[in-house]
């Protein structure tokens, strides 16, 4: 009797007046809906590519598949890749679209011309890009825009200066005989990887230049769980920046790349706050007692913790860790490529090996010790000019992108073209760097392009390992003075040389490597 009643009743209230269900109701609503957003969604985005096609007509656009654009062709792990960087300057000297399947472009620039105006500007870096490193290195130097940006800059600038970086050359001189004394030992057992082990040795720097601290990470058997994690963030990033589903936040937190892309995450972060928590407790003790701890020098954090702007409020603990997490990635993977080439191109030619032996040498037989100060390192030329054309040739970031805030007007093959606000804007180092109109031979390694003579006329915006303009890498003092120490006390040790039957395969990992390492030949002079 209940049962019966009961069965008209849920009937009447699962049954719309039209007679439907519900249900029915509810499938047809939310499929209307989904059919509504993704023809608004179709709409914005060809929108979008008919903005670009328009703004960006003045420069060509060659082989651009209709689905996906040019991923075809950047084939990111492939050496070939990069060898594109120089052939596509003959036939479009300025820049060119590059498209990023059907509806992403970016203007790529890669001539002095073009680049020069946008290095003028502080405009912030390229949302789409740098929008999945975002949740890495937070918003720190590298990603901010805007007031905050100008806001950090301002107050970490003191933490470049050149009383803070003297006493650091000390510390790289320390690591890298912690390196040098490792590979005495080593050395017969076959070629040394120069990436693995120079990583740790910029690895170590940072953690003392930092933090104050003595990680051991040298002296570990095993890889350092920190070092594993970059280098997989830094593989994953270039994965999702290849595969346009990957370009939805959604999608790519359901894959297995977005779990493990997580998982690293969390390793780097729980370091970083780890130690900035330690840190703020041992420095609120310090201002609280009125004391300070004995140092050698003043570290990075330091100069973090005390950074105050002009209403007296200092970074939070987010925002220190931003800077640290930008500074430990750029401090350690970039330097650590750059100085990974530079032993490969003096490997491979040991004519300039040679000659800055002889410089290194010279100096530090007069001073009688292998130990090099600041005030050293001027006086090392040769050697300064076969660094800057190893950067040259094997730029460790071959590639940067910027987002227009304002029109900015450059020159294409037709003449002055304005571009509007909002486009992309991509300027390619590599290409830049191999560029036939604006280097001779520029595949030829030739220190002597960086002789004063050879470069009182060329262009300021011609090498760029640092970036230019406002938003230059504000370590490249640091980096440069690291990279300068470890040669010098590498070759003051070792002769380098290459295994001729070894091709090396460059690849963009968002800093320049080599597929399978750089292995070298690394053997103790006799002097």
């Amino acid at each position: 009797m209940g049962a019966s009643l009961f069965r008209p009743m849920a009937q009447a209230v699962l049954t719309s007046s039209t007679g439907r269900s519900y249900f029915e109701v509810l499938v047809v609503a939310l499929v209307t809906l989904f059919a509504v957003y993704i023809v608004k969604t179709f709409t914005r985005l060809m929108k979008m590519r008919w903005a670009s096609e328009k703004a960006l007509a003045s420069f060509e656009q060659r082989d651009r598949h209709p689905i996906f654009g040019h991923l075809n062709r950047l084939s990111l792990n492939a050496e070939e890749t990069v060898q594109i960087a120089g052939e596509t300057t003959w036939w479009q000297p300025f820049g060119n679209q590059l498209w990023f399947g059907p509806f992403h472009c970016m203007l790529v620039c890669w001539h002095p011309s073009t680049i020069q105006p946008i290095m003028a500007t502080a405009e912030p870096k390229d949302e789409f890009t740098y929008g999945m490193i975002k949740p890495w290195l937070g918003d720190g130097l590298l990603i901010s825009k805007g007031n905050k940006w100008y806001r950090n800059r301002r107050l970490l600038t003191p933490g470049f200066h050149f009383d803070i970086l003297k006493p650091y050359v000390d510390v790289f001189s320390e690591c890298a005989n912690t390196m040098t004394d490792k590979w005495m030992t080593i050395h017969q057992k076959g070629m040394i990887e120069m990436f693995e082990h120079i990583s740790l040795m910029t690895l170590d720097s940072l953690f003392k230049c930092i933090f104050s601290l003595e990680s051991q990470c040298q002296r570990d058997l095993e890889r350092n769980p920190y070092i594993s994690a970059v280098y997989k963030l830094s593989g994953l990033i270039l994965e999702r920046m290849n595969f346009p589903p990957y370009f939805s936040d959604f999608i790519y937190h359901l894959t297995y790349s977005g779990y493990t892309w997580r998982k690293a995450l969390r390793t780097v972060h729980q370091h970083s706050n780890k130690v900035i928590k330690e840190r703020r407790q041992a420095y609120n003790e310090e201002q609280r007692k009125g004391t300070t701890r004995k140092r050698k020098y003043i570290d990075f954090m330091d100069i973090l913790l005390a950074a105050r702007d002009e209403d007296g409020k200092g970074l939070t603990d987010q925002e220190i860790r931003d800077e640290v997490d930008t500074f430990m990635f750029e401090g350690h993977d970039t330097t650590a490529s750059g100085l990974s080439w530079i032993m490969y191109n003096l490997a491979r030619h040991p004519e300039h090996q040679k000659k800055c032996q002889e410089e290194i040498d010279e100096l530090l037989d007069a001073k009688g010790e292998d130990r090099l100060e600041w005030d050293d390192l001027g006086k090392l030329p040769y050697l300064t000019m076969c660094i800057k054309e190893s950067l040259r040739l094997h730029s460790p970031v071959p590639f940067i992108g910027r987002k227009l805030n304002k029109p900015i007007t450059m020159p294409s093959q037709n003449g002055k073209v304005t571009i509007p606000a909002g486009e992309r804007i991509g300027i390619s180092i590599m290409s830049l760097h191999h560029h036939a109109l604006v280097w001779e031979d520029p595949e030829i390694y030739n220190p002597l392009r960086f002789s004063p003579e050879n470069s009182k006329d060329r262009s300021p915006h011609a090498f760029l390992p640092f970036s230019a303009g406002p938003r230059n890498c504000i370590g490249q003092n640091f980096a440069m003075n690291e990279m300068k120490v470890t040669t010098a006390l590498v070759l003051r040790k070792f002769n380098l040389a290459v295994d001729e039957f070894r091709k090396i395969r460059r690849y963009n990992a968002i800093v320049l490597r080599s597929e399978g390492g750089l292995p070298l030949h690394v053997e103790p002079r006799k002097r």
